[in-house]
C-alpha cells in the first residue's frame, strides 16, 4: 500500500471531467432538479432523524457502529453528492438513486472501537472553524458555477480551473461532514480542496 493511499482521508469524493456538456439541460439546469432535490430533501429528512443521532448514541454507549447504518449514511451521502455534482453542472446525467454515474465517492467504514466514544458529542463544535472555510468556499463556489453556467450556454464545454474549484470544494464538505455528522473518523478535516 502507498504512503499516499496510507495517508488517505477516510472520505474521498473525486468527479469525472465532462467532455462536452448540454447546454440545453444546463440553461433549464435548476427546474429539471426539481423532482430529485424534494426527494433529497424528504430522505435527508428521514436519514438525519433516524440514522445520524442513533448513530450518535451508539457510539457513545456500545462503541459500535452498525454497518446498515453506516451503509444507508454511505449511500445517501453518494446520492446526494450526484444531485450537488448536478445542480453545480458538473455531469449532464441526472442524478441516480443507485447507480455511481461520474460521482464517486468513498468512505471508509470505521473501527468503532478505536473511535473516541465521547468525541461524537462535540464534533460538530470543534468543526466550527470548517463551517466558517465552507460558508466562504460555498459563496465562491456559488459564483464560479455562475461563471461555468455562462460559459457552458456559450461553449458546451466547464472550465477546468472552474471545474477542479468546484469538485475541490465539494470534496472539503465531504470530510467535514464524514468528520461531523457521519462520524466515521476523529481524524480532523484537512483544510484542503485537494483529494
Amino acid at each position: 500500500m502507498s504512503a499516499q493511499m496510507t495517508n488517505a482521508y477516510p472520505a474521498r469524493l473525486e468527479v469525472d471531467y465532462p467532455d462536452n456538456l448540454d447546454r440545453l439541460s444546463t440553461l433549464l439546469r435548476l427546474i429539471f432538479a426539481i423532482p430529485i432535490m424534494l426527494l433529497a430533501a424528504l430522505m435527508g429528512y428521514v436519514g438525519n432523524n433516524v440514522v445520524v443521532l442513533p448513530t450518535l448514541v451508539m457510539i457513545l454507549v456500545r462503541q459500535k457502529y452498525p454497518r446498515w447504518w453506516f451503509d444507508f449514511n454511505l449511500e445517501y451521502t453518494r446520492f446526494t453528492g450526484r444531485i450537488n455534482a448536478y445542480l453545480a453542472l458538473l455531469t449532464d446525467r441526472y442524478p441516480s438513486t443507485d447507480e455511481a454515474q461520474s460521482v464517486h465517492i468513498e468512505v471508509d467504514y470505521p473501527n468503532a472501537a478505536q473511535l473516541n466514544r465521547f468525541l461524537p458529542l462535540i464534533k460538530w463544535l470543534l468543526a466550527l472553524p470548517h463551517y466558517i472555510v465552507l460558508a466562504v468556499l460555498v459563496i465562491l463556489s456559488t459564483l464560479a458555477e455562475i461563471v461555468a453556467w455562462v460559459a457552458i450556454v456559450a461553449t458546451g464545454s466547464y472550465p477546468r480551473p472552474l471545474f477542479n474549484f468546484v469538485v475541490g470544494v465539494q470534496r472539503y464538505s465531504l470530510r467535514v461532514s464524514a468528520y461531523a455528522f457521519l462520524m466515521v473518523t476523529d481524524r480532523y478535516p484537512p483544510f484542503s480542496l485537494n483529494p
